[in-house]
């Protein structure tokens, strides 16, 4: 896909705010909760639609908006709550590496001078629902999980690595064809 999931546009560079779109609790439906001010709870769900567009507050283990966790919401084979169009889907955790590797840099100016043309669109925190490292760093799920965590691009002007994360942070969603 040639731009975030929830941008008006490509980037036209890595602070583009119009190109940075929405940021995801990892395996939600796009529901609305993944806007950068849509209303917050701490109630947890149960299942695998919350049934609200809240953004859900967790500040305790297994820090998920989901609780029990479900770990194949963004997996194949199911994909149960993909949020991308029909024949897309996210990367997994080994396609997001080696697009890292294909960078000529392996930081922000590698991620934004790379053909996706990745954004430091920042995250959404867990606890409070706040927004941070917008403009400093970008964050991009995978749907590969890795026991309570999820598997995610990191990047920001010195480095960039494949990190994991809470699934109650909320990051960029980047699609791939199927």
């Amino acid at each position: 896909m040639d731009r975030n999931l929830g941008a008006s546009q490509v980037a036209t560079s890595s602070t583009n705010f119009t190109a940075f779109g929405d940021l995801f609790q990892w395996g939600r439906l796009d529901d609305g909760h993944q806007d950068r001010t849509s209303g917050t709870t701490s109630t947890n769900s149960s299942t695998d639609n919350p049934g609200n567009s809240n953004f859900i507050l967790e500040c305790s283990s297994p820090y998920d908006w989901r609780v029990p966790q479900n770990d194949n919401l963004w997996n194949s084979p199911d994909y149960i709550n993909n949020p991308c169009p029909d024949g897309w889907r996210l990367p997994t955790k080994t396609e997001l590496e080696a697009e890292r590797l294909s960078w000529i840099s392996n930081n922000a100016i590698g991620a934004f001078g790379s053909p996706l043309k990745l954004t430091i669109a920042g995250y959404r925190a867990r606890c409070d629902g706040l927004s941070g490292g917008v403009g400093i760093n970008g964050r991009y799920w995978s749907s590969t999980v890795n026991g309570a965590y999820a598997r995610l691009l990191f990047f920001c002007s010195s480095n960039a690595s494949m990190n994991r994360s809470f699934r109650a942070y909320a990051f960029s969603v980047r699609c791939i064809k199927d």
